[in-house]
């Protein structure tokens, strides 16, 4: 198993000549994911919604890494319409080794809210627009790239709903709506697995997750996590930082070792070095995923057979 392989996130094999699109790449896990990967050499290409902080997080990391070879695509997930603009931008900037799918709504209100396009804002931001904006990447990924999709612990507090996706029943609750929206990204990139085995495909798909991370625990970036939650506080007893929580991101990114289909985060559930661990089953199913992706592709429009 890959996870029995040595792996050390601190000293990273070259990815000298890859080009690796992280989506929220200005901020959080996606930032330290970027900061790790230009580091090993990497071209990184930040695609997220404001570029003012992208051109924040784009010095912080040349501070770190002067050679460093970082681009901005301006990319709002809960809007097709920029997520097509966004795929055509990537497309142009020539073959595309690795896209990780990291951005998406962690905090939101009591009520139910909609994107421009209709759906609920959370399931449409975090699982919706990555699935179009995968479909619209993917004849510029290289014959070997990977897609690398966020999971999260989430899911095995939350019930997964299939019927219920958008929200659109009973009482509105974030975070069982956060929930559903990580066990639809589950479904996403392992049914993506499937259909890129079925067609022979030697592009792959992976799943990560980071623990429980948060700022306060993180190395200090400033302009990128210099304001701490109360959560934050709450949580640092038993949470690493996002520097850490990054770690199974970049492993499944780049662990020459790692496999379509399979999941890393921490070795001790919420905090560790990233290994090999299981998603919960009702995410996981078949089943599931091609319920997914037919509620995705009636959401988007986009038909993606890989």
């Amino acid at each position: 198993m890959a996870s029995d392989t040595p792996w050390d996130p601190e000293r990273l094999p070259s990815q000298s000549g890859k080009t690796i699109v992280v989506t929220g790449g200005n901020s959080g896990i996606g930032y330290f994911v970027s900061e790790q990967l230009a580091g090993a050499g990497a071209r990184v290409v930040l695609a997220s919604r404001s570029k003012q902080r992208a051109d924040t997080a784009i010095a912080s990391i040349r501070a770190r890494v002067p050679a460093a070879e970082l681009d901005f695509v301006q990319l709002d997930l809960s809007s097709l319409g920029s997520v097509r603009e966004a795929a055509e931008k990537i497309r142009k900037l020539g073959g595309v080794d690795v896209l990780i799918n990291n951005a998406g709504a962690t905090s939101g209100s009591s009520a139910r809210h909609l994107t421009e396009d209709g759906l609920e804002f959370v399931v449409g931001s975090n699982a919706f627009g990555p699935y179009a904006l995968t479909a619209l990447v993917f004849p510029a990924l290289e014959r070997s790239a990977r897609v690398v999709s966020l999971g999260s612990m989430a899911t095995r507090i939350v019930k997964l709903d299939p019927a219920n996706l958008q929200s659109e029943h009973g009482r509105y609750n974030f975070f069982r709506a956060y929930a559903y929206s990580k066990h639809a990204m589950h479904a996403f990139a392992l049914e993506l697995q499937r259909k890129l085995s079925a067609a022979g495909s030697t592009v792959e798909s992976l799943l990560a997750h980071p623990g429980s991370a948060v700022d306060i625990r993180s190395s200090r970036r400033p302009g990128i996590n210099d304001k701490f939650t109360p959560v934050d506080v709450l949580s640092a007893l038993f949470s690493q930082g996002k520097d850490r929580g990054a770690w199974p991101v970049v492993r499944a990114a780049i662990d020459p070792n790692a496999k379509g289909g399979e999941f890393y985060g921490p070795k001790r559930s919420v905090v560790g070095r990233p290994v090999l661990i299981e998603p919960v089953a009702s995410s996981a199913s078949e089943e599931f995923g091609v319920e997914f992706w037919r509620q995705a592709e009636a959401a988007t429009g986009i038909r993606f057979e890989p």
